[in-house]
């Protein structure tokens, strides 16, 4: 499947065909807490040996996979090439991380490069807590007991309001229609919405088709912005304008969809969906072919099927992950996912019992263990290490240990 290369993408940016860098910073970007360093690192992209794609599950390092990726050095993009800042990420992102060798030992690594980018910004439309499903831009976006929701949606799945703009990062589920959200974060000021999903009722002579029921128009595209061999079940990414005419989304860009590694590494860790199926020892993962014909099944293979979630670790070899072993999602994170954050707290509030750690909550007022100090020993500005789970609404960190450091 054809991807536009980041040369050209940027192209259509400057040609003033996309809404262009600065409108989707403002539509889909965001503060983060803690560190505020620049993300232009000294690391070397092209040193990486390793590839991991999946949420992040806790900072001080960014976690990943239960890996600690020192980002001090690392350069961190968005999903078009433009250099971030390490503050943008957030819990719950998923992201790719191109890294030198895994100390599997310590679970720590070197981030040479860190790419993000959310699957859709857009209107909330019907809310489901009954399925835990809401629409966004007419796409169905599942919540799960681990997505995050951005502290100024205290209530999750609850706080949010039809015709209010948010933005969703997940995982891409095209065989069951659906994004399975990682994050959600309002977006109330958002001058462009985005989207990404395989292409249906493909139309190449009016220029039009749809992702999910939603029809948008590329009509305004010139051939050269086009993704070529644009075909039907084609992933893609597209930018649009907030308003539809005559009952179309208007694209303002649009580029293929597919997130793969972008060299050869020797070790891969693979977080996501089966996108396509031949057998368990052949498939896609969020559309990276995977050969699993020597991997290790530790859930067995009899929930391994298209629309799983599967984290598959091995190696990439001439764009095919070559998978060592594979684990069953779903089977495994059926409670909250356990979180780590690592920083100085601030905001402490001894009433309520909380502080701000990396941008994010934190609640002490369960049952914690203390190490290194006490309650008492908290003050902002301290350099803390807190483990816990998600509240039950998805905004806050329910610390279950908090170390002093």
């Amino acid at each position: 499947m054809s991807r536009l290369r980041i040369p050209e993408w940027r192209a259509a940016v400057a040609a003033g065909i996309a809404i262009g860098s600065a409108v989707l910073l403002a539509a889909c970007g965001g503060g983060g807490g803690g560190d505020a360093a620049p993300s232009i690192g000294t690391a070397t992209p092209q040193a990486a040996t390793t590839y991991t794609q999946g949420v992040i599950s806790g900072f001080g390092s960014v976690i990943v996979g239960g890996v600690h990726f020192d980002d001090s050095l690392a350069a961190v993009r968005d999903d078009d090439g433009n250099s971030r800042n390490r503050s943008e990420l957030k819990l719950g992102m998923m992201v790719e991380i191109d890294a030198g060798h895994v100390d599997r030992a310590a679970a720590s690594a070197q981030a040479m490069q860190i790419r993000w980018g959310s699957e859709i910004v857009g209107p909330v439309g019907n809310i489901d807590t009954l399925a835990s499903t809401v629409k966004v831009l007419g796409q169905t976006v599942l919540v799960t007991t681990n997505t995050v929701f951005d502290d100024s949606l205290a209530g999750g799945l609850m706080a949010l309001d039809a015709g209010r703009v948010v933005e969703v990062h997940g995982i891409l589920d095209p065989a069951n229609g659906r994004i399975v959200a990682t994050r959600i974060e309002a977006e109330d000021a958002a001058a462009a919405y985005k989207l990404r999903g395989a292409i249906a009722n493909l139309d190449t002579a009016v220029k039009t088709f749809t992702i999910n029921g939603e029809r948008i128009s590329y009509a305004s595209l010139p051939a050269g912005l086009v993704p070529p061999g644009l075909s039907n079940g084609q992933v893609v990414r597209v930018l649009l304008q907030t308003t539809q005419i005559d009952g179309a989304w208007v694209a303002t860009a649009l580029r293929a969809g597919l997130r793969l590694p972008e060299a050869a590494h020797r070790e891969a860790h693979v977080e996501g969906v089966i996108t396509a199926y031949s057998s368990s020892a052949s498939f896609q993962v969020n559309g990276l072919m995977v050969d699993a014909s020597r991997a290790s099944f530790p859930d067995g293979t009899a929930g391994v099927g298209l629309g799983a979630r599967v984290e598959v670790e091995g190696t990439v070899s001439n764009g095919v992950l070559v998978a060592s072993k594979v684990e069953i999602q779903d089977r495994r994170n059926m409670g909250h996912r356990p979180l780590e954050l690592r920083g100085e707290l601030g905001n402490l509030n001894v009433d309520d019992k909380t502080f701000a750690l990396r941008g994010v909550t934190v609640w002490y007022g369960s049952t914690v263990e203390f190490r290194g100090g006490t309650e008492a020993t908290l003050a902002n500005g301290r350099r803390v290490e807190v483990q816990g789970v998600l509240s039950s609404d998805r905004t806050r960190l329910e610390a279950r240990r908090i170390e002093f450091k």
